[in-house]
């Protein structure tokens, strides 16, 4: 098999999003900037909510949208995860090969179930607040896992999502073990606050530590990392982050990025955008920056396109860029380090 430079395992589903005002957000009883799952009933009333008003539909999932990313700037990505045998499922699958992206799904779908949706809203200040509603993929299982493509990955990267998930988690967990064991290189995301605040130890498993290995990439926000280290101090919060990985990528959006390896710090400037809807910008931060590590790059310079690229998709609606629009981006970015 050939070399992949990126294996990620994570949630496959369908994003649906609207813009709505702050008083529809509080009307249907979404929380704001979080992830919150759902039943197939509350999706029903949640649908019911914005019945007649304009949406947009997008393969997503955080790590699905990741892999894509690096697809699309030109690396070879995997992606396991799980989808019914219906019209959404069929679409993700699609979807995913329209992409380059290689999956276990052309091993087949699931024949029972429904394939999960994300409902996605944004309001008129960029933040975005997700209802996820899993479906099949609430049944990811280790069967999913394609052990050779595992070992012939330069980095094995655990969406932070799973931790939420008995069968998800350890179907991460084992192939973080055969990842581990074949030397390829760790990495993970702490997703968002609910993970944190509700699913710690699917979060800590997925870290490591001595016994399990260190991660050798860690990416998460701002308010992730204050939560996770339990600080308003941007200097603390780094030195609680750093044993945690190899290399931490501290994503602070307008702020830009810290990139934290020991006990350097390297800072990288935002791009200077407007941004209009925050969905997906830290998946297409991880996957640009996955993508030019994994291509040779400095983490500093792996940083700077993937602000970049975090920046294009925060200044439009949606969750992904077209691929023309990444590859632009990707030649503009090997320009600038040509010329040094």
């Amino acid at each position: 098999m050939a070399q992949i430079d990126l294996y990620a395992i994570g949630n496959a589903l369908v994003d649906s999003e609207y813009e709505v005002s702050d008083a529809q957000l509080q009307a249907l009883g979404v929380e704001k900037r979080h992830m919150t799952l759902i039943d197939a009933e509350r999706r029903t009333t949640l649908e019911h909510g914005v019945q007649g008003q304009h949406s947009r539909h997008t393969g997503g999932g955080s790590a699905g949208n990741t892999v894509v990313a690096l697809s699309q700037l030109g690396g070879k990505a995997f992606y396991a995860c799980r989808v019914a045998d219906d019209a959404l499922g069929r679409f993700y699958r699609d979807d995913l090969a329209a992409n380059g992206v290689q999956s276990n799904l052309v091993d087949g779908l699931a024949s029972s179930g429904q394939t999960g949706t994300c409902m996605v809203m944004v309001t008129p200040d960029a933040e975005r607040s997700m209802s996820t509603f899993l479906g099949a993929t609430s049944e990811l299982e280790e069967s999913a896992l394609r052990e050779d493509a595992i070992r012939n990955a330069k980095v094995y990267y655990m969406e932070g999502y799973l931790a939420a998930q008995t069968g998800g988690l350890a179907a991460a967990l084992k192939g973080r073990a055969i990842a581990r064991a074949a030397g390829v290189k760790l990495a993970t995301t702490l997703s968002d606050m609910s993970m944190i605040n509700f699913c710690r130890a699917g979060l800590e498993a997925m870290v490591g530590g001595e016994d399990t290995g260190k991660l050798d990439y860690l990416f998460c926000n701002e308010e992730e990392a204050l939560v996770w280290c339990d600080s308003k101090d941007i200097d603390t919060v780094c030195d609680r982050l750093a044993p945690r990985a190899a290399t931490v990528c501290l994503t602070r959006g307008a702020k830009g990025c810290i990139v934290i390896e020991g006990s350097k710090r390297t800072a990288v400037e935002a791009a200077k955008v407007r941004a209009v809807d925050t969905n997906g910008a830290g998946d297409m931060f991880a996957g640009a920056f996955l993508f030019a590590v994994t291509q040779g790059y400095s983490h500093a310079q792996a940083a700077r396109l993937a602000n970049d690229c975090a920046g294009r998709v925060v200044a439009q609606y949606g969750n992904r860029l077209k691929p023309e629009e990444l590859q632009q981006l990707r030649k503009d970015f090997e320009d600038a380090n040509a010329k040094g």
